[in-house]
């Protein structure tokens, strides 16, 4: 059920909930010693919000480390959190993540954010300004100004911060930073990442028809950040991944995952251009589709960076998705694996390539027989138990307090890859963009090359597509730094 907090303005809410929290005298001994201070039992209190799907995978994994109590419970659909709250008796729930921080902010240490896209940064923001520490599913924001926004917080609020790609935490991301570093490919001029999604609805129009709203599910929650509009069946809890008012398509779900080790080993920043290429989409054999509420079924995707390091060249970066895939590279054998389950990503170099999987997993030279004829010494330290460490990485570093142990996806790292795959969607979203000239139809935006100003975050030659950058929040929920 919804509580009057629901109704809160949200510049409102962070003011009231700062003069709570500054009149509370009666705390946990927990909390006497500030920022990064535990109990004796040296746990890291939790509050998971977003507790079904892959919030009750990171929670679960979260406590399976025995240094980590889930003490709080939060989800806008009763079904979806049922199990979490089944296997996490002592946890409290609640439905409101507002009411859940305004009243409990005295009782955990962090947050972990499962909730789908657009909602991700308000209620991250929120948990920094109380000063808890936070793990934000992929991708970080839904947009490019969330994502700014969210780097400027981590600055300020200094609380440890992670991003939930598991693949960072892989050994793979090292062993090709170490093989890099050697220079045993030479200079990288080019990459692509190819995955196998959207494996839900996309490139369709919005349902016509309205449903009932189940009575688990507090759809005004639900929405947050998002336009109003009526309830609509099977949009909740998994297809709402191919529309953009709430997802970021396939470069949302896998993007973080499949491009993160160019930017490790690369050492890349933002984009200097972009430009992308959609699948059509027909409703009959002469008309096609127009339907800019939903991302398109395909897409193949080119970021231009300037490379930072001493063996600089300019890289192109290729994002394929939707069955696309790139050309199989000569030195792999005709049996042998491209990829895993149409995920992979590829490195080509003046000197050789590099082949991973999905979450950087299984990295290996091309061809295959170089792997046993080169012999590269260790030099970054692995995380334990690799990807799966990832959740215990970030609890370690929180209860050793901020600034005390790294974690391999700060938002520092997280925010310029976030704003990467973020700025291909803009390149995606500028093919749905039309105008009437002469009482014909066109499209301007189709295959353009959008030239990007990172410093003044805006699209240079191409206003129109910028309306994307920052979107309009329902009245009540924008973000308040």
């Amino acid at each position: 059920m919804a509580t009057d907090n629901s109704k809160k303005d949200r510049r409102s809410f962070i003011k009231n909930l700062a003069i709570g929290t500054a009149a509370f005298t009666i705390v946990p001994r927990f909390v006497l010693g500030g920022k990064g201070f535990l109990a004796p039992s040296d746990k890291l209190y939790i509050a998971g919000v977003g507790a079904g799907g892959k919030g009750y995978s990171n929670l679960k994994n979260f406590a399976a480390g025995g240094n980590a109590t889930i003490s709080f419970l939060c989800d806008v659909d009763t079904r979806r959190a049922a199990r979490s709250v089944s296997e996490n008796p002592k946890a409290k729930y609640y439905q409101d993540w507002r009411e859940l921080l305004d009243k409990e902010t005295k009782n955990f240490d962090a947050v972990c954010v499962s909730t789908p896209d657009h909602n991700h940064a308000i209620i991250t923001l929120a948990a920094m300004q109380l000063g808890k520490h936070v793990y934000v599913e992929k991708p970080l924001t839904h947009d490019i100004y969330e994502a700014r926004v969210l780097g400027e917080a981590a600055k300020r609020y200094k609380v440890v911060t992670q991003m939930g790609n598991q693949g960072s935490s892989h050994d793979g991301v090292r062993q090709m930073q170490e093989w890099y570093n050697a220079g045993l490919i030479g200079e990288v001029e080019r990459i692509y990442c190819w995955t196998n999604r959207p494996v839900w609805p996309q490139g369709i129009p919005w349902p016509q028809q309205a449903s009932p709203i189940p009575k688990e599910l507090n759809w005004d929650l639900w929405l947050g950040t998002a336009p109003e509009k009526s309830y609509v069946d099977k949009l909740v809890p998994f297809n709402w991944r191919g529309w953009w008012d709430y997802g970021t398509g396939a470069l949302g779900d896998m993007g973080c995952h499949l491009m993160e080790a160019p930017f490790t080993v690369l050492g890349l920043k933002s984009p200097e251009s972009v430009q992308a290429s959609v699948g059509s989409v027909y409703v009959d054999e002469f008309k096609r589709g127009y339907f800019p509420d939903s991302c398109p079924p395909s897409s193949h995707v080119i970021l231009d960076f300037a490379q930072n390091s001493k063996k600089a060249k300019k890289v192109k970066l290729h994002w394929m998705d939707g069955g696309i895939q790139p050309e199989r590279p000569e030195e792999l054998g005709a049996d042998e694996a491209f990829g895993d389950n149409g995920n992979g990503i590829l490195f080509i170099g003046t000197k050789g390539k590099v082949l991973a999987d999905t979450y950087n997993a299984n990295a290996r030279l091309l061809p295959l027989s170089r792997n046993s004829e080169v012999n590269v010494k260790q030099t970054i330290e692995r995380v334990p138990n690799g990807a799966n460490g990832h959740y215990q990485q970030w609890v370690e570093a929180c209860i050793a307090g901020y600034g005390k142990k790294a974690v391999s996806s700060p938002f520092e790292k997280a925010v310029p890859l976030t704003e990467a795959l973020l700025m291909a969607n803009l390149a995606i979203r500028a093919h749905d963009i039309k105008t009437e000239v002469n009482g014909k139809t066109i499209f301007p935006g189709r295959n353009k090359k959008l030239l990007w100003d990172s410093e003044n975050m805006k699209v240079t030659n191409f206003d129109e597509v910028n309306q994307f950058v920052k979107r309009e929040y329902r009245n009540g929920w924008a973000l308040t730094l």
